[in-house]
């Protein structure tokens, strides 16, 4: 009978395990302030996110860290001590994802970040990135504009991370394809217009103005270049590559030049582009449960984090429990053994020495033409 109770006793104790084993994911996105453009198209792509990998349950815990990165890091902080997850996705926002970075470090815990942010050399242990790098989609940028003859350029970008980074990456890059930056502008993302900026760019006459921004506040400085006249051509990154550049900026932005990964013109993909299936399959999801035209580059981010979560979770599971720093350890260590991975803005192949893990072939040139990105050919 001692026996009977001590095996109750034991399979009550192993049922406890497995309820406590559930894999958590502290998931930190601007879902208001300036930076919603880009966090709420990631939630909802999330919506799509499996309740169960590899027969273990996956809870996602979803903060709005509000584009401030003192929310991000409070959120990551609670995210490690009082929620004790296996993993960080987040920030959507260069700075955000940035002051989240050294909490998760510190912990021991993967940080994916859904935006391109850099950190000092040997700080990204711990942290992958799911963005193209800015090298990376500065590359396609700078090959673009020597094919347009362009010899002269404005800088116009945020005042953060986001903008500093570029302005970093891209330099050297125009400076050996004899492009001078003639002239070199900044403002907050909380700003509601550029004129003094504006006004400084048209007085240095470039061939080209780079608006470095990000989502519904990309079109806001190019409605102030116009606005003060300037007739030159225009280009975007990455983080303009949404539909609310066209939606806030309406004919203002026809014709700009806006750098993507490939998920955003899955259709227009040749078929013997690799991740041309993927691309089309995220669309696909994506726009059957938000509507027709409501892809996004940033919920094609989140699409890509599925992909690594149901490809590395399974292999980190089999050395490690969930809610223990051996199994944190393992998902760090899995994603960078996880070797050449198709994903929807491209082929991903993080390595040890590698935590962002695109080509320089990763980044597609587009241009808006009646209120739609087609790909520049």
């Amino acid at each position: 009978m001692n026996f009977k109770k001590t095996l109750v006793t034991l399979a009550a104790t192993v049922a406890c395990s497995a309820a406590l084993a559930d894999i958590n994911i502290g998931v930190s996105l601007a879902l208001t302030g300036p930076g919603s453009g880009l966090g709420i198209p990631m939630q909802n792509q999330l919506k799509l996110f499996p309740k169960t990998i590899a027969g273990e349950k996956v809870n996602l815990i979803m903060l709005d860290d509000a584009t401030d990165p003192g929310k991000g890091s409070a959120n990551a902080r609670r995210f490690v001590t009082e929620d004790k997850v296996d993993l960080i996705f987040g920030s959507c926002i260069t700075a955000v994802a940035a002051a989240m970075t050294d909490i998760a470090s510190e912990a021991g815990t993967v940080q994916i970040a859904g935006s391109p942010v850099g950190v000092p050399a040997g700080k990204d242990k711990w942290m992958f990135r799911l963005p193209q790098s800015n090298t990376v989609m500065g590359h396609a940028v700078v090959e673009h504009m020597k094919k347009q003859g362009i010899k002269t350029i404005g800088f116009l970008g945020y005042t953060d991370a986001y903008g500093e980074q570029w302005l970093k990456e891209i330099t050297p890059m125009l400076d050996k394809a004899g492009i001078k930056i003639v002239a070199t502008e900044r403002f907050a993302r909380t700003d509601t217009s550029v004129t003094p900026q504006a006004l400084k760019i048209n007085a240095a006459n470039p061939d080209a103005v780079l608006v470095v921004a990000s989502g519904s506040g990309a079109a806001m400085p190019q409605l102030g270049l116009a606005e003060r006249g300037f007739k030159g051509k225009i280009y975007q990154t990455h983080a303009a590559a949404t539909q609310d550049l066209m939606r806030v900026g309406g004919k203002t932005v026809e014709g700009t030049f806006v750098v993507s990964g490939p998920a955003v013109i899955a259709e227009q993909l040749p078929d013997s582009h690799p991740s041309k299936k993927v691309s089309v399959d995220f669309v696909t999801k994506y726009e059957a449960l938000m509507g027709p035209k409501s892809r996004n580059q940033f919920a094609g981010h989140a699409y890509d984090f599925q992909i690594t979560m149901e490809k590395v979770l399974p292999v980190a599971l089999k050395k490690a429990k969930p809610g223990t720093p051996e199994f944190r350890a393992a998902i760090r260590d899995a994603i960078e053994g996880m070797g050449r991975t198709v994903f929807s803005h491209g082929v991903m192949n993080w390595t040890k020495e590698d935590h962002w893990g695109y080509t320089l072939e990763t980044g597609v040139m587009l241009k808006v033409v009646d209120g739609q990105f087609a790909v520049e050919r």
